[in-house]
C-alpha cells in the first residue's frame, strides 16, 4: 500500500507535540500555522486516530495514541536523516542536518559564532542547537537527539567519546570592593568564610565544591543559581564570590558593573572543554567536518568567547 503521508507532515506533527501549540510549532519550523493544522488533520485522517486533544486555554496535548505515534515518527525522521548522511558519505560531500548540543554555561559566547562559521563554509548543512546541562547532554547523545556536544570533561561516561580542545583553569570571581579583589591569586584557604555564590548545575557544582574537600575550609554557600549571567550579577552586587572556568571577553556583569577574575591556585584541577559524541558519530562526513572546524578555529583564532 502506498504511503499517504509525508516526512514533512511527520516533522510538523513532532514539532506540535514538542511545542504544545500550533503557533509555537509554526515558528520553530518556519511555516504558517494553517500549513501545520492541515498536516495534522491529514495525518489524523490517514491514521484514523486522534493525535491531539484540543484545549483552547492550554493549547494541544498528545493523546495516548499520539504519544505512541510521536515516538515512532521521531524514529522515522531520524532514519530519513541517516539516508542523507549516507548519501553524503558515498559522494564525499558534507551535507544534511547537524544537531549540536552545548553546555548552557558557555553556549551564549561560543555556539552562535561557531555555527555561523561552519554554515558559511558548508552551505548544504542545516544546524540546530540545544543549550543543556551536563546530565542532559549525556541523555540527548544516547537518544541520538543531538549528534555532538561542546562541554567539559566532567564525569564523562565510558560509552561516549571526548575530543579535548581547551584547558580551562578555575577563577575566583569578585566585585571591585571585595576583600580579595586586589590579590594576584587566591587559594582555597583564603576564601575562608567569605560568602559564596554557587553555580548550581549538575556535575559543575560538584566540581567547584571538590576544591574544598582536602581543605579545612568549608564553603559558605550564601546563594545558588543555575544561570551564569545571574551568578555574575549576584557577585557584582556584593552577594559573594563565585568560581568559574569561563572568563568572558569583558569583565562586566550583565548590569554593567566591573568584575575581577583571580586565578584559583593550590591543588585545583583545570577542566578541559571539548567535543562529546557517541563512539561512532564521527564516521559521518558532517560530524567529522564539524570536529575539524572546531579544531581549526581553535588553532587559528581561538574559539569564540574564549580568546586566542
Amino acid at each position: 500500500m502506498p504511503l499517504r503521508f509525508t516526512l514533512r507532515q511527520l516533522e510538523y506533527f513532532v514539532a506540535v507535540g514538542e511545542a504544545g501549540t500550533i503557533t509555537l510549532a509554526a515558528d520553530r519550523v518556519n511555516v504558517s500555522s494553517p500549513s501545520i493544522s492541515a498536516a495534522i488533520a491529514q495525518l489524523e485522517q490517514e491514521f484514523g486516530l486522534p493525535l491531539f486533544v484540543r484545549q483552547h486555554a492550554q493549547g494541544l496535548s498528545l493523546t495516548l495514541a499520539g504519544r505512541q505515534m510521536m515516538v515512532q515518527a521521531k524514529t522515522v525522521l531520524k532514519e530519513a536523516e541517516q539516508l542523507t548522511d549516507l548519501a553524503g558519505d558515498i559522494s564525499g560531500s558534507v551535507r544534511g542536518p547537524l544537531a549540536i548540543g552545548c553546555l548552557v554555561t558557555f553556549a551564549q559566547v561560543l555556539l552562535p559564532a561557531l555555527r555561523r562559521g561552519f554554515e558559511d563554509e558548508f552551505l548544504d548543512v542545516r544546524t540546530t542547537q540545544f543549550e543543556l546541562n551536563q546530565s542532559e547532554i549525556f541523555s540527548y547523545l544516547r537518544r541520538a537527539d543531538i549528534d555532538v556536544a561542546l562541554t567539559y570533561d566532567l564525569e564523562l561516561p565510558s560509552d561516549l567519546k571526548f575530543v579535548p580542545l581547551l584547558q580551562l583553569p578555575p577563577f575566583v570571581i569578585v566585585n571591585e570592593t571585595h576583600p580579595l579583589a586586589d590579590l594576584p591569586e587566591v587559594s582555597v584557604e583564603a576564601l575562608g568564610n567569605h560568602p559564596m555564590v554557587l553555580l548550581d548545575l549538575p556535575f559543575s557544582s560538584d566540581y567547584f565544591l571538590s576544591f574544598f574537600a582536602n581543605s579545612e575550609v568549608k564553603p559558605n554557600i550564601a546563594e545558588r543559581t543555575r544561570d551564569m549571567a545571574v551568578m555574575r550579577g549576584l557577585v557584582a552586587n556584593g552577594f559573594g564570590y563565585s568560581i568559574a572556568n569561563v572568563r568572558p571577553r569583558n569583565d562586566q556583569s550583565p548590569d554593567g558593573k566591573q568584575l575581577k577574575f583571580i586565578p584559583l591556585v593550590g591543588g585545583t584541577r583545570s577542566m578541559r572543554m571539548g567535543l562529546l559524541m557517541s563512539n561512532d558519530a564521527d564516521r559521518t562526513n558532517v560530524v567529522r567536518a564539524f570536529v575539524e572546524h572546531c579544531k581549526t578555529r581553535n588553532a587559528q583564532d581561538g574559539l569564540p568567547g574564549f580568546g586566542g
